[in-house]
């Protein structure tokens, strides 16, 4: 099959790769109709995480099933299906208790940039559909592999409740779904932090009520001015960097709990903040599986319509460009189409 690896830092190619296969009596293989790049795929794209050359990469990825293996029940090829970013039986204690992140059968899928995936807990992971879905609610399908539900956990983590005031550091797709979360839980203030106009329009649509262009201290000063210098009572950290984290507790209140989802990289906490104002921090990798079922019914409903993070489509053979295109900014998330 066609599938995007990577080779080494800013190397990415369209290979032919071996196609996935039944291995396990849990498992499915997918054929691809959707799939996309995400923020966390430039930590190797620009040599920040260790690359193993000829490697398949991408892990977010909608399709119909092919195949599944003989321990199956709830899905048949024909069906279409979401697919979780990381797999899990859905019945361990880490699952029951609401971290089918940390799966004691996790997995995790690892040629979504492809024509075909394998999901290794086909039944606990993936969920599906009443039918061939339309074509236009596909984007926002997409995005609930992975960026919707990892937004929406930051906005739980962080315990973002109706009437507060949210504040959501990152304007990637991440931070975007974090704001639509925010907003869908209830929050009545939500302010987004974003140097990016087209990035803040979305924002906007999504319920941001108030816009911070700024980095730094100064960020921080105007969002202690919007907030009558209290601070935040929920903030979700969406980036992962240590700036970002810094100003996550900067601008969360006393008491507040920071819900952090960026993949860290050189993060160090302020433990004498965190100490002396009893900041909180929560959160982590995001158990999909978890959100999946109340996220599909608000998609479906119309409730929220995440796909419009999805701001460049373009045809897998131009898998290389997509990359460059969030490298350098000129796109916020690209969706594949193989």
């Amino acid at each position: 099959m066609r599938a995007t690896t990577i080779h080494a830092p800013r190397d990415i190619r369209l290979s032919e790769v071996a196609t996935p296969t039944i291995t396990a009596p849990t498992d499915a293989v997918v054929k691809v109709t959707a799939g996309c790049i995400c923020g966390s795929d430039l930590w190797p794209y620009r040599g920040e995480n260790d690359v193993e050359a000829g490697a398949t990469i991408g892990h977010e990825c909608v399709g119909v099933v092919e195949e599944v293996g003989s321990e199956v029940r709830s899905f048949r090829p024909g069906d279409f299906v979401i697919v979780p970013f990381c797999h899990c039986d859905n019945t361990c204690e880490h699952c029951r208790a609401g971290v089918q992140s940390a799966c004691r059968q996790q997995g995790f899928t690892a040629s979504g940039q492809a024509e075909y995936a394998l999901v290794t807990q086909a039944d606990g992971s993936m969920v599906k559909t009443d039918g061939m879905p339309d074509a236009s609610l596909v984007p926002s399908l997409l995005a609930l592999s992975d960026v919707m539900a990892t937004g929406w956990h930051a906005a739980v983590a962080a315990g973002v409740r109706e009437g507060g005031t949210a504040v959501v550091v990152g304007d990637g797709a991440v931070g975007l779904c974090g704001v639509l979360a925010a907003s869908q839980l209830g929050a009545e203030r939500v302010i987004a932090m974003s140097r990016h106009e087209p990035r803040q329009e979305i924002a906007r649509r999504f319920g941001a009520t108030d816009v911070v262009a700024a980095r730094g201290e100064e960020g921080e000063a105007a969002v202690a001015e919007l907030t009558g210098g209290v601070g935040a009572d929920a903030v979700l950290e969406c980036v992962g960097t240590d700036g970002a984290m810094r100003t996550a507790f900067a601008v969360a209140r006393p008491g507040s709990t920071v819900g952090f989802v960026g993949v860290p990289h050189g993060v160090e906490l302020p433990l004498r903040r965190m100490f002396g104002k009893n900041i909180g921090l929560a959160g982590g990798m995001a158990p999909v599986r978890r959100y999946l079922p109340d996220l599909l019914e608000r998609v479906v409903s119309g409730a929220i319509d995440p796909g419009l993070v999805f701001d460049l489509t373009l045809p897998l053979d131009d898998v290389a460009e997509g990359y460059r295109a969030m490298d350098e900014r000129r796109a916020i998330k690209v969706l594949l189409e193989p």
